[in-house]
């Protein structure tokens, strides 16, 4: 049996003339490459909106799209803008540059909005079928643009407790209307997108973020399911201890969620995040899948992560509600970081597929993901992820006795390179998927990184450049995915 495999590479890192990658023709081009290199996944990033940090894991919106991702070629081919004014929004750096988007994007979709027809059916139906988020979503962008972007317990007292909503969205109808088109073109153009990529033989595979921000519409609309105090603040946040990226933990900051007044409703926000995922991807990564064990919390006081304490999960009483209400739904589970025997177990009786990755395997003579160590094919196994160095980057980093390990397992053919060696090695593994990034299927070092964890400023800029798509690439690519676990 063929081997099935897939790339990661995010939608911002496309190559695009308008700073930053979309759901336009440099994305089925990509679905073509996927496709012409015998590829049966594409796993992207998260496709929330970003704001602080320009992070896909830290949201104003667990729902809404990032507007960013609207292809400004497609706004042109539909009348709503002209080819003479987004002329002025072309740019070819080779880092996305977030602060120009966040300064410059919203005029062109606002001169976009100007030009459509809210009176569309389509646009009509789509609002009445996501009106349980959207409503929220677009009030909430409507009075943080207002306001400064301000974060939402900032705002006046109305505002920050949501009094009398009826005439908050009599205030800003106007601006509301505007977010509800965005997030209509948004979803229209992927819905497009999704479709092309599945007659293409090509299942998109999703990342969900286990927890929300706190300046998100999330917990400004349902302040209950979190552990807030009397002034909405969270008196506990999310994060992990220390580990192998950060010797002071990670202080993520997220909320953390009231999981018994959650069990208590059936996990109705929950359900409902789930159902409109698998309207945009037809696997979900879950990240921080261990939290639903036992989770990390760090009074919301402190400045790391090092002082904190582990609190038990929901377990399976989440999954089975999940089984209920979205039975067959695909998930691949991120056990990565500290797992226990308990973890273990829950992962084992939910039966979904975990992750093992193989710039962890050579710290150790007898780690977990060793190649000979990989004993189930119900797994994903991946070179390394998005918040990995790049593989050819890993390599350099490699001490003395990781570099002795590494030379034990593999092998490099004639020609090849300690780096597309270990990619080889990953597909010669008992799993049946590998995810490889597309970073290292192209060569590339630190340029290439797409994330550092507990670091800010540079990260989430990677930028392919047009040019991947050669012959010589297709072919390795595809005969790497073909190959059989009966080969030598």
């Amino acid at each position: 049996m063929l081997k099935k495999a897939g790339i990661l590479l995010p939608i911002f890192s496309l190559p695009d003339r308008y700073g930053i990658g979309s759901f336009g023709k440099s994305a089925y081009k990509f679905v073509d490459f996927l496709k012409s290199t015998g590829q049966s996944f594409w796993q992207v990033l998260p496709l929330n909106p970003t704001i602080y940090g320009d992070s896909p894991y830290q949201s104003p919106s667990a729902f809404a799209g990032n507007p960013y991702f609207v292809d400004i070629d497609m706004l042109i081919e539909d009348g709503l803008v002209t080819q003479e004014y987004a002329d002025g929004f072309l740019r070819n750096d080779e880092k996305i540059d977030y602060g120009y988007l966040f300064d410059s994007r919203h005029f062109l979709l606002r001169k976009a909005f100007e030009r459509f027809d809210i009176n569309d059916k389509a646009y009509i139906d789509f609002k009445r079928e996501n009106a349980f988020w959207l409503d929220d979503y677009s009030l909430f962008m409507s009075i943080k643009e207002y306001r400064s972007n301000a974060q939402w317990n900032e705002w006046p007292d109305d505002e920050k407790y949501r009094r009398n909503l009826l005439a908050l969205r009599r205030e800003y109808a106007g601006s509301i209307e505007f977010w509800n088109f965005v997030q209509y073109e948004f979803y229209s153009q992927y819905a497009k997108l999704k479709s092309y990529a599945n007659k293409k033989g090509i299942e998109i595979i999703g990342d969900m973020p286990i927890y929300v921000a706190y300046d998100s519409v999330d917990v400004w609309s349902k302040p209950d399911n979190y552990l807030l105090d009397e002034q909405l603040k969270p008196y506990l946040v999310a994060g992990v201890p220390p580990d192998l990226f950060s010797e002071d933990g990670q202080l993520w900051g997220n909320p953390i969620y009231d999981w018994e007044k959650m069990k208590k409703d059936k996990f109705s926000w929950w359900m409902s995040r789930l159902k409109i995922a698998y309207k945009l991807y037809d696997i979900l990564r879950i990240d921080h899948f261990r939290a639903f064990e036992s989770y990390y919390v760090v009074d919301g006081e402190e400045k790391t992560a090092k002082k904190g304490e582990w609190r038990k999960g929901v377990g399976m009483d989440f999954f089975n509600e999940l089984d209920k209400q979205l039975p067959g739904a695909k998930i691949i589970a991120e056990d990565l970081g500290v797992i226990t025997d308990k973890v273990r177990k829950l992962l084992k009786k939910t039966g979904y597929p975990g992750m093992k990755v193989l710039h962890f395997a050579f710290g150790d003579d007898n780690s977990d993901y060793l190649p000979k160590n990989i004993k189930t094919n119900n797994c994903i196994v991946y070179a390394g992820t998005h918040d990995n160095m790049t593989t050819p980057q890993w390599l350099k980093s490699l001490g003395e006795d990781e570099m002795k390990r590494f030379k034990k397992v593999c092998k490099p053919r004639k020609g090849e390179s300690d780096a597309h060696c270990l990619l080889r090695t990953a597909m010669q593994t008992k799993a049946d998927r590998v995810i490889i990034c597309m970073a290292d299927y192209l060569g590339l070092g630190k340029e290439g990184r797409i994330n550092a964890p507990s670091t800010t400023g540079s990260n989430w800029t990677w930028r392919m450049k047009e040019k991947y798509n050669t012959k010589k690439l297709r072919e390795y690519i595809k005969e790497l995915t073909s190959f059989r676990p009966d080969d030598n």
